[in-house]
């Protein structure tokens, strides 16, 4: 048996086994799982991105694990890990410590299986995750700031209380489900050139990594990450999994600061290469993943695009290629927050502050120049009280809609073309941060508005 037994299993982050030269998950668990799942687990579409395939200059393919019950890739381990427990684990339970997508799938598939489920959540889990857990009858704690704080109090929940406890990324039950979608992309795809994964814990492109490499050697493997949260790479780089510094991230899923150890040992030599991605580059592929594949994704399921569409992967131009889509669980507020900050990356939502005359006329004449290019204006502010202009002046801010890069520079020629002191984007920000010399804004300010 190459897998870990139940005793090493039940700690959140199993040491790596050294009864097997397999390592901890070996090709035949993951062609077991795929049957295994069958019965509960969509094999879901992977679809040709005609408009997107464009843009990046390749064959891409998309394998929307978006489709799944509950969101996201996490039901196929999650299914699989609970299938193989014995009769008394089923009867007494399972407990994990996640705050989205891993609970969501053990919630789910543990009603399903009649399975008591109970996950400790922290405190700033979002509040449709944690209510669509309790809606699928999982027992919900909340507990702590972050993770880690909660995997603290689930493993002592599970040596209380005699719960399994699934580690949603580094448990090799979960690792070989993950797997199943490799094999679904080659059946699908048979041709594939590469195929470019998100990497967060480390399970889901450790399991493609295996089932892909047993059956096509010759797909590359290519992980991406938030640049927020690196910790595959500072892995790698190390040696052995480390414990990093995360920052907030749209991607919050692939916030894991140290990777699971299991992961990376099936992962590390099977893996082509890893590239790491923006906050910018994040939010644009949300944008356009909803205009132009008509798909909601987060941000941990949007990366492997991100990496493609901000050419960090040359090498694939012209060639086959398939991302996973593996996550769609994300807040409606925050769709819409991410879908601004990707419409300003793209420079189709700008804005400016410029002074104008405060006589009658001296807006309208403003927002006519904004007119004839055919901008849209958002907002309007009008500042008064804390200027160094003449009184006479007012200073205005202005969130514009445009329709690209090129109509926003238009705009901002125009306004330059009719005399305005301008401060465009980034000049506006540095600006309010006080990285200007004072001297230099009121160069700026000053400025007599145009008549």
């Amino acid at each position: 048996d190459f897998l870990l037994s139940e005793s090493e299993m039940a700690a959140p982050s199993s040491p790596l086994p050294t009864h097997t030269s397999q390592g901890p998950v070996g090709f035949e668990e993951i062609s077991r799982a795929k049957y295994r799942i069958s019965d509960g687990v969509l094999c879901t579409p992977c679809t040709y991105a005609h408009s997107i395939a464009k843009l990046c200059n390749m064959n891409l393919y998309f394998k929307k694990d978006i489709y799944q019950r509950t969101g996201s890739f996490k039901e196929r381990g999650a299914r699989n890990a609970l299938k193989q427990l014995t009769k008394e684990q089923k009867q007494q339970g399972v407990i994990a410590a996640s705050a989205g997508n891993h609970a969501l799938g053990l919630a789910f598939h543990g009603q399903q299986l009649g399975i008591p489920v109970t996950l400790v959540m922290p405190l700033k889990a979002p509040i449709t995750k944690v209510q669509n857990c309790k809606e699928f009858n999982a027992r919900v704690i909340q507990h702590g700031d972050n993770f880690g704080e909660a995997m603290a109090l689930a493993t002592e929940i599970a040596q209380k209380e005699g719960l399994r406890y699934i580690n949603g990324y580094d448990d090799p039950h979960i690792i070989s489900g993950q797997g199943t979608c490799g094999i679904e992309i080659l059946e699908q795809v048979p041709d594939v050139d590469a195929i470019v994964v998100p990497i967060g814990g480390g399970g889901l492109i450790a399991g493609i990594a295996l089932a892909v490499k047993t059956l096509r050697p010759e797909t590359l493997i290519i992980g991406v990450e938030s640049e927020g949260c690196p910790s595959f790479l500072k892995a790698v780089e190390a040696g052995h999994p480390v414990t990093i510094e995360v920052s907030s991230s749209l991607a919050d899923g692939l916030a894991v600061p140290k990777v699971g150890s299991n992961a990376f040992e099936v992962a590390r030599h099977r893996i082509d290469k890893i590239v790491t991605v923006s906050e910018y580059e994040i939010a644009i592929a949300i944008l356009r993943l909803v205009e132009l594949e008509k798909c909601i994704v987060e941000g941990a399921g949007a990366v492997g695009l991100a990496a493609l569409l901000a050419g960090k992967l040359p090498e694939l131009e012209g060639k086959k290629v398939v991302t996973t889509l593996c996550g769609g669980n994300i807040d409606v507020t925050v769709l819409g927050r991410v879908i601004e900050r990707g419409l300003a990356a793209d420079d189709r939502l700008v804005r400016f502050m410029v002074s104008v005359s405060d006589r009658p006329g001296g807006i309208a004449k403003l927002t006519a120049t904004v007119a004839r290019v055919g901008a849209s204006i958002k907002d309007i502010f009008h500042e008064r009280a804390w200027l160094e202009s003449d009184v006479a002046s007012v200073q205005v801010k202005c969130v514009v809609e445009t329709r690209d890069r090129e109509h926003a520079e238009q705009l901002r020629q125009a306004l330059l073309d009719e005399g305005y002191p301008l401060l465009w984007n980034t000049e506006l920000a540095e600006a309010k941060m006080g990285r200007r010399q004072k001297d230099k804004r009121s160069s700026v300010f000053i400025l007599t508005p145009p008549s």
